[in-house]
């Protein structure tokens, strides 16, 4: 079999004596796999903290800066009932994302019984990660942050404190889209509330006074305005990655692309679910993916 510039940058064996099975601890028994996901790294706690605290701060600003000293009740309402519907489901977006497993492999599955159960033939190549001690699927990636093997790894992101992989790319795109749409609304609301101010006594148009109201609709201006910008992008370049089913890794790396082409469409719903309905905006909607393609462990 010959080998491509690809297979050099894997721990590639075709015997399980080669692949040191004994050295592997056995992976946790399934009683143990129900356990909730969660990633102890320090700096990816703290940017979720910061993140709630400043779509807290956002909210702060537009129910008590903005929309309760308004007198046009139904605008008040209105905008409130959106803006916290919107930061609502972005909250949710993220707690999905950063709690959902975005994809682990087995760690320590490089056991003699597995690989003799692969039951390999002459030619064909596993994939061991030396790291987690794992036989990786194909298009897995292992994440040096979580510690394990990601199928489908996009990236690793601190916001979400979380691999974005194939379980949780819904969410992570979600919130994404939710965070873009609130810091529009954010934008918005805050220019029309500095024309009311102008025209209007300062000391009328808010329940702080004029300096404390410029400060914290300026911050807030840069915090939606940054995060618009930062989170748009984002978005753009998940569905991107989505509908070409090439994860960000795979384009950086430019792997050899060993899998089906398939359709942008069919792509969409292999991430959102079968078939297209509104739970695709919904962070409480599991995906359902149909019936899933047999993970390659064998090449």
């Amino acid at each position: 079999m010959m080998i491509t510039p690809i297979h050099r940058f894997r721990d590639i064996e075709r015997k399980p004596e080669y692949l040191q099975p004994d050295k592997c601890v056995p992976p946790p028994s399934h009683s143990s796999l129900g356990t909730m996901w969660f990633i102890r790294d320090g700096c990816g706690i703290a940017c979720a903290v910061v993140t709630w605290m400043l779509v807290f701060y956002a909210d702060f600003v537009v129910l008590l800066v903005m929309l309760v000293p308004s007198r046009d009740y139904v605008y008040s309402v209105i905008n409130g009932i959106l803006f916290n519907t919107l930061a609502f489901l972005a909250l949710a977006s993220h707690f999905r994302a950063m709690l959902t497993d975005p994809g682990a492999v087995p760690k320590g599955n490089a056991t003699k019984e597995f690989i003799e159960s692969l039951q390999l033939k002459p030619g064909q190549v596993v994939y061991k990660c030396p790291k987690c001690c794992s036989i990786k699927p194909d298009r897995a990636h292992h994440c040096s942050v979580c510690k394990r093997c990601i199928r489908k790894m996009d990236h690793h992101c601190p916001w979400v404190n979380n691999c974005v992989g194939e379980n949780n790319q819904k969410y992570f795109v979600l919130f994404t889209m939710y965070i873009a749409l609130i810091s529009l609304h954010a934008l918005i609301m805050v220019g029309f509330h500095f024309l009311y101010c102008f025209e209007e006594d300062w000391t009328k148009c808010s329940s702080f006074s004029p300096p404390t109201t410029v400060i914290l609709l300026i911050l807030l201006c840069f915090e939606a305005l940054l995060f618009l910008i930062f989170t748009s992008v984002m978005f753009g370049t998940q569905v991107h990655s989505i509908c070409t089913d090439e994860t960000g890794i795979e384009q950086l790396k430019k792997e050899e692309r060993r899998w089906a082409k398939k359709t942008k469409w069919m792509n969409m719903k292999a991430v959102f679910g079968h078939p297209f309905s509104i739970a695709w905006l919904s962070p409480f909607a599991t995906p359902d993916q149909g019936k899933a393609d047999p993970y390659q462990y064998v090449v």
